[in-house]
């Protein structure tokens, strides 16, 4: 399946996308963040109608930032404050927020709205039950009408539920890989593979 390549929010650095093989896909991206009510970062789409499960072993994420994104986005449009839902993962363990581990589920409601995210009841625990294990990070985000969840795997078999949410999203969604590397002054670099649709 090709992906359309796509910076969102003019980061100063362009971002790329390359395909590697049929299943696989290397991203290089900068940008601000993916929060708030504005995003900035490097996005390979494709656009789907309805349902979906969309899912992708993260095999490496460069640790530009604390705060450096990959992984799964759902989103209306390419304009920087459309609303989505993704399921994100960082480049380690540590603490962050109210979550100490890789990975977390974010979404905005509204154009132009605020972002917010979702935590594992348990976020704070330790060891994390959601941790990140390069190159054996699997994630994946489902759709089924307003209903959207998000899980994580360590071998895209037994699958974990991370989050529950619903959100009326547009029927037609761009639906693919995201990178952000929280700085603006540099790009990172991320390799996804066996990606699914």
């Amino acid at each position: 399946m090709t992906l359309d390549g796509s910076d969102v929010g003019h980061p100063k650095h362009k971002g790329e996308t390359h395909p590697v093989g049929t299943v696989g896909f290397d991203l290089l991206a900068c940008g601000e963040d993916i929060w708030e009510s504005a995003d900035q970062f490097h996005f390979a789409s494709v656009a789907v109608d309805g349902d979906f499960d969309a899912q992708v072993r993260v095999e490496f994420l460069e640790a530009g930032h604390l705060y450096t994104k990959a992984g799964i986005m759902a989103r209306e449009t390419l304009e920087p404050g459309s609303p989505h839902f993704s399921h994100i993962v960082f480049p380690d363990n540590r603490p962050r927020n109210n979550n100490c581990g890789g990975h977390e589920s974010q979404y905005r409601l509204v154009k132009n709205g605020p972002s917010k995210a979702i935590y594992p009841v348990d976020g704070a625990k330790e060891p994390p039950r959601f941790p990140v294990n390069y190159p054996g990070v699997w994630i994946r985000v489902t759709r089924k009408g307003s209903v959207f969840e998000a899980f994580s795997s360590q071998d895209g078999h037994g699958w974990d539920r991370f989050a529950h949410h619903e959100q009326a999203l547009a029927k037609r969604l761009l639906v693919g890989l995201a990178v952000t590397s929280h700085d603006e002054a540099r790009t990172v670099k991320a390799r996804f593979r066996d990606w699914k649709l």
